[in-house]
């Protein structure tokens, strides 16, 4: 198995998610329904963290498919183009839903605006990425082909790999990118390490309520890091992350991370606990699990250009 075979396992997640998502949503607003709005914004959350995966098996995949007959550039870099701009657009779509479901665990209600921010970005995100799929499924299967073949303006590289170039040909940029890569960890890991030593037992004088309004902020450091992190994805040269098996570690670490992050952010265990309160094993269990997997994802960080790598 290689990449492409990952990327088109994963490829139509994105695309049958959304329409499960906004198929839920949908049904939703129209019913007035908490339950599958709460199920709804958590399908968004969990497509746009797939999406991550998506985009750098991607990659990948352009790699194999280089010196392949018979496969046409203009096409895959179209193809590239349009799903990093996919991608964005999706990851917002992904915040905003978890957004819903922290203001729904606090309100008992998720905000008029909140609805239309989300409905409009999975629209649009929705839209999208069946643009990209399509000129996807082009690539190897010409006779689904409507028209002539998308192409880039003459001489022009995918937008992914300008704006990659420019991350190494801009003197500062590198540079200013890995300081607010480290701003956004501190802010994630503290959230996160505060809130699961609470789970464990300690600063028990804190209720969960009152750290649960903390968690917007680390869900702001996880998002400045997916950012800078995609940037640093795409200005290294091509083989320097998919080459190396403590990188997929790390995709595969922060997909499980996040899904922990859902749980304290929706579950109602938890919510009830006031100063004092002994948190059920449960909660322990996944705050324990938390730090072990947010250590494994810094950890697989760190050792990207040493572990993994044939030289």
């Amino acid at each position: 198995m290689n990449l492409i075979h990952v990327h088109l396992l994963l490829n139509h997640f994105p695309t049958v998610g959304m329409i499960v998502g906004l198929g839920l949503f949908l049904m939703a607003i129209a019913s007035k329904s908490d339950d599958l709005k709460r199920a709804s914004l958590a399908v968004f959350f969990g497509i746009a963290l797939l999406s991550i995966p998506v985009f750098v098996t991607g990659r990948g995949a352009v790699l194999e498919l280089a010196n392949k007959p018979g496969v046409s550039k203009t096409m895959v870099d179209a193809h590239e183009t349009a799903a990093f701009i996919a991608l964005w657009f999706m990851e917002l779509t992904g915040v905003l839903g978890w957004l819903g479901l922290w203001q729904f665990r606090r309100l008992s209600r998720v905000p008029q605006g909140t609805v239309a921010a989300v409905l409009l970005a999975g629209l649009v995100s929705f839209g999208l990425m069946a643009r990209a799929a399509n000129i996807g499924g082009q690539i190897a299967h010409a006779e689904i082909r409507t028209g002539p073949a998308p192409v880039l303006p003459a001489g022009d590289p995918p937008l992914a790999r300008e704006i990659g170039e420019f991350m190494v040909n801009t003197k500062w940029a590198w540079a200013a990118a890995q300081a607010i890569h480290f701003v956004g960890l501190s802010l994630l890991f503290g959230v996160v390490l505060l809130l699961d030593l609470r789970m464990l037992g300690f600063v028990k004088g804190l209720s969960f309520s009152a750290l649960h309004r903390l968690l917007p902020w680390g869900v702001l450091g996880f998002g400045v890091n997916v950012v800078t992190g995609i940037l640093f994805f795409i200005g290294s040269p091509p083989d320097f992350y998919i080459t190396a098996s403590v990188f997929h570690w790390k995709l595969a670490l922060i997909l499980v991370a996040g899904a922990n992050a859902l749980y304290f952010t929706v579950v109602d265990q938890t919510w009830s606990l006031g100063p004092g309160d002994t948190p059920p094993m449960v909660a322990k269990v996944a705050a324990a699990s938390g730090i072990c997997l947010w250590l494994g994802v810094i950890f697989c960080g760190q050792m990207l250009p040493f572990i993994g790598r044939s030289y």
